[in-house]
This record gives structure tokens, sequence and C-alpha cells, in this order.
């Protein structure tokens, strides 16, 4: 994923016309700071997607930097996401460095400068792409995306002031959808097929119900993880259990657990105490959860495969397979 200096460059270039005292260096920071760490799935995605289904004779190195834009763009998102994410659930790390509003002279402006970074997609998209037939596509995937998500949020967010005991899948499935499934892997590949000319939709129909089944996928990771996980791994120090989120593992258990654990559930969960903490994990454990999450993982590789095998138009399944398989046993 190259271009990144140009994009930081530009877009510090941009605010001097509304600027006259230094706001360029900060946004470059919080920019620096913020976008280019982690894994760049979201971004890398994109620009695989693009050179695996645009017509080879449009796979020119102008049209590849293009591709590397809008994987910056979602990057750009992914990053102001997270900023927001990491203030409102009090989180400490975040890929392995201190989450930006922890920094002493950034704090609760964190909340701005994510605000920030999002306007600087539709600067790089004005700037790069409004002179291509896609441009009004990629502008609103990315404002109705961004729609879907915030609404997520709040969902995520709301479980954590409920009962535990009233957690339930369905509950769980509509957090995932839309806090995680949407934009991390549905975002990625609709522009990459805006950006390479495709307008047939259903076959954005079907690739929508895959990608949608692979962000399902990846969040029951990213809970399992976040208790299971080595943070010298994770790049962050995981906290759903004290924030009292809807998870994955914290809705097996209540299926599960029998009243007396039940009690312990609710007794445990949702405090910021280590040996809470540790007695939910434990719990966790005594339930099995690590075998199911396994098997689960194992069993849902394979099913979503067979489901890509099975797409009958829309994109080479070559895009959802690459995916699946970074994906797969990831660790991080």
């Amino acid at each position: 994923m190259s271009y990144f200096p140009d994009i930081v460059r530009d877009l510090k270039e941009k605010t001097k016309k509304y600027d006259t005292v230094g706001v360029g260096k900060h946004y470059a920071r919080a920019l620096q700071y913020n976008v280019p760490g982690g894994k760049k799935y979201r971004g890398i995605s994109t620009v695989h997607a693009y050179e695996l289904i645009a017509p080879k004779t449009a796979l020119t190195e102008a049209n590849i930097k293009l591709a590397v834009y809008l994987g910056w763009c979602i990057e750009m998102l992914q990053a102001m996401f997270l900023i927001v994410d990491d203030v409102m659930d009090g989180s400490i790390t975040r890929r392995g460095q201190p989450c930006w509003y922890k920094l002493e002279d950034i704090q609760l402006s964190a909340i701005n400068d994510g605000l920030m970074i999002e306007a600087g997609i539709y600067q790089i998209l004005k700037e790069h792409f409004s002179h291509l037939d896609c441009y009004v596509k990629l502008y609103e995937l990315f404002h109705e995306m961004t729609f879907i998500t915030t609404l997520g949020q709040f969902l995520d967010t709301k479980s954590t002031h409920q009962d535990v005991l009233s957690f339930s899948m369905e509950q769980y499935k509509s957090i995932v959808a839309n806090k995680t499934s949407y934009y991390s892997f549905y975002l990625p590949i609709a522009a990459a097929m805006h950006l390479a000319g495709y307008t047939d939709p259903e076959a954005y129909r079907q690739a929508k119900t895959i990608l949608l089944e692979m962000g399902y996928f990846f969040q029951i990771q990213d809970d399992f993880l976040d208790c299971f996980g080595d943070p010298e791994v994770t790049g962050k120090i995981g906290t759903d259990i004290q924030d009292s989120k809807c998870t994955w593992l914290a809705v097996v258990c209540l299926q599960r657990a029998t009243p007396a654990q039940k009690e312990i559930m609710r007794e445990c969960y949702g405090k910021n105490d280590p040996e809470a903490i540790a007695r939910v994990k434990q719990l966790y454990e005594e339930l099995s959860l690590p075998n199911t999450y396994a098997i689960y993982e194992e069993d849902s590789y394979n099913m979503i495969r067979t489901h890509i095998q099975q797409t009958s138009r829309g994109i080479p399944v070559e895009v959802f397979l690459k995916i699946m398989d970074k994906l797969y046993r990831r660790e991080s």
C-alpha cells in the first residue's frame, strides 16, 4: 500500500486554504499515527479485488493508483471508527501503541481528529475520482457505510448498559452486521467493483451476502482474541468483559450456563476488577468455549468456502477465497 505520504501531504496542503496557524501539522500527525498501522486488511483487499476483477486493459498504473487511493480512504474510515471506539470503550492500547486519545496532548480532542480524518476521505474522492462515472456511487457508498456503522456502534454501546442475562444471539448478529461487516468487508469489495465498472445489482447482492458472512466470522474471531488472545500479538489489551460487551463468548456462555453460572455472569460481567474478569474467563473455560470456538471456526470456514464456490455470477471467487484464507486461524 504505497502513496500514503502523498495523501498526507495533499491533505495537509489543503488545510492552508482555510488555516494560517498550523493545523496542517497536527492533521498530518493524526493521519500518520492512526491510519497506516495494523494489517490494512480493508485497503489491501480493495486493491487485490480491483486487480482481479477489472478488465486487463484497465490495469494501468494510473488505475492501480486509484485503487490504492480507495484502499487508503477505507483505512482512513477505519481509523476514524477506531479512534472514537477507543474513547467510548476506554481502551488503553491500539496496534501496539497507546490509543490516540491517551496521549497527553490529545485526550478528547481525538474525537475531532477522527472527524477530520473522515472528512479527508471526501477531499480525496473529489480530487481524484470526480471525473469518473463511478464518483457519485463511491461517494454514496462511503456515506452509506458510515451511516450503517454508526448505527452498529450505537447498538454495541447500548448493549453495555443492559442486564448481561438479556444478551441474545439475535442482538449479537445485528450488532456485528452493522458495526463490522458492512464497512470492513462489503465496502472494500464494493468500492473495487464500482471502480472496475460493475453495474449489475445481482453481482453486488451476491457479494454482499458472502461478505456479511465473512464479517460475522471475523467478529467472532475478534471476540475470542479479545478474551484469549496474546496482547503482544493482537496489539491491544482486551476490554470486552469489563466493558460488558455483547460478544459471541458471552451469548454462548449464557446459552449453556446453569442458573448458578448465570449468577456468576450477573455478578462479575461488566466489572473493571481483575478478579471478576478472571472469574468470567474461568467460567468460559469451564464451559469449554475455547474448544467450541475452534470447532466453530473450522466449520464456518468450510461453510463459507462452499458458499463462495456456489456463487453464480459477479466477481471471481478468488477475490473471496483470498480474504477467507487470510482470516483463517488468525491470531491478531
